[in-house]
């Protein structure tokens, strides 16, 4: 859960004109990650996201909350909302029907957007949010570690041309379909400062609204450290970009940094704990070293849980259930995960999350290693080593 800021919205002529500042209710339903640039630290190892119904009850609780004024809503992750559409359109249709008032946004790299842009307007959605940080893959090639558009990672040279394409072809069809688009762009000093102009040209000839300027904030465990952006900095880029789009004060604000905390206590206050008679964690493998099946992918799972010593190891595999046309397959998976109270998996849809919640078995999203990922979940217990 966090709360974003939106400092104002341009919106298409067929909508109101009248720009807003609002504090936003930001839903994290979005699971996977599509990209990561070099500047980033490692994505956590267990990528914490609401289920829908999680998120909606989280909405409703606020807009009966005397001492919120919400007005806009942002379908957000830890992952990129158009990676998984189902989820991202359901959740818009979703509030839309029960809120017809608020304004919905997310915020998006743009790949698939051109595929979805006739969607997300019917669905109801008012503005796109996209992070656009280079317009030649020469840059985009240093500024990534790597960008995953699937379920596999591509090389970097055709990830970044792959990007490219997908934000010339996907801005001009959210417009087309009378959505808001702002730019997003990080300034990065030494990579794509002296960008910034051609950035903001390039986004006006495509039809975005405006753009606002991030600074990269340095943070532990990245690749490469950069250097701090003084104000004067910060005001000249700005003066660049105006030719072309109105700059703003950027949209999204993560909670953690506004709140002052630190975002991995914040992710570990929300995972899910073992309690009562679920003290296990079931784990979808192939190679039983990373988390990196979907869950509809499983032919077993893989059992970690303490010993009678308290050590926490891998106890056993399990066969996955068979079809059976009687019982839903969810529900038998559920059955044989009783003793669980979390299943790690690299990706499940909507509905198994909800069948197997409802049972009182949690997914979490990951695509890391096993072994330390079920060692943050047990929270300090010890390790056996094999």
């Amino acid at each position: 859960m966090g709360v974003i800021s939106f400092a104002e919205n341009k919106q298409t002529a067929s909508k109101s004109t009248q720009a807003y500042a609002a504090v936003a209710l930001n839903l994290p339903v979005a699971p996977l990650v599509v990209a990561r640039t070099r500047f980033s630290p490692p994505p956590p190892q267990h990528r914490d996201c609401m289920m829908v119904p999680e998120a909606m009850e989280l909405l409703h609780r606020t807009i009966k909350d005397q001492n919120r004024n919400v007005s806009v809503v942002a379908v957000s992750g830890p992952g990129d909302p158009l990676v998984t559409p189902d989820i991202t359109l359901y959740i818009i249709r979703l509030i839309r029907q029960h809120y017809p008032g608020l304004k919905i946004g997310l915020k998006t790299r743009g790949i698939g957007s051109q595929k979805l842009a006739a969607k997300l307007a019917d669905a109801g959605l008012d503005f796109v949010e996209m992070q656009v940080d280079a317009v030649t893959t020469e840059i985009l090639e240093k500024l990534y570690a790597w960008i995953r558009p699937g379920q596999r990672t591509i090389r970097i040279k055709e990830g970044a041309e792959l990007l490219l394409r997908e934000q010339r072809s996907g801005l001009p069809a959210l417009k087309f379909h009378e959505l808001s688009v702002s730019i997003s762009t990080t300034l990065y000093p030494g990579y794509n400062l002296d960008h910034v102009a051609k950035i903001s040209a390039e986004m006006m000839e495509l039809g975005a609204d405006s753009i606002s300027l991030i600074r990269c904030r340095s943070e532990p465990g990245v690749e490469v450290e950069l250097e701090t952006l003084t104000n004067e900095t910060i005001a000249a880029l700005r003066m660049a970009a105006e030719p072309f789009l109105r700059v703003i004060d950027p949209r999204i604000v993560e909670a953690s940094r506004a709140l002052g905390r630190d975002p991995s206590v914040a992710l570990m206050e929300n995972m899910p704990k073992a309690s009562g008679g679920k003290v296990n964690v079931a784990v979808v493998s192939s190679n039983g070293i990373e988390v990196d099946l979907h869950l509809g992918q499983a032919t077993q799972f893989l059992i970690y849980g303490p010993r009678d010593d308290g050590l926490t190891c891998l106890l056993e595999a399990r066969d996955a259930p068979l079809v059976d046309p009687g019982k839903n397959r969810w529900e038998g998976i559920a059955d044989l995960l009783a003793d669980c109270f979390v299943l790690l998996v690299a990706s499940a849809g909507e509905k198994p999350r909800s069948v197997l919640a409802s049972k009182g078995l949690k997914i979490v999203i990951t695509e890391e290693n096993i072994e330390g990922t079920v060692d943050c979940l047990y929270a300090g217990h010890k390790k056996c080593k094999k």
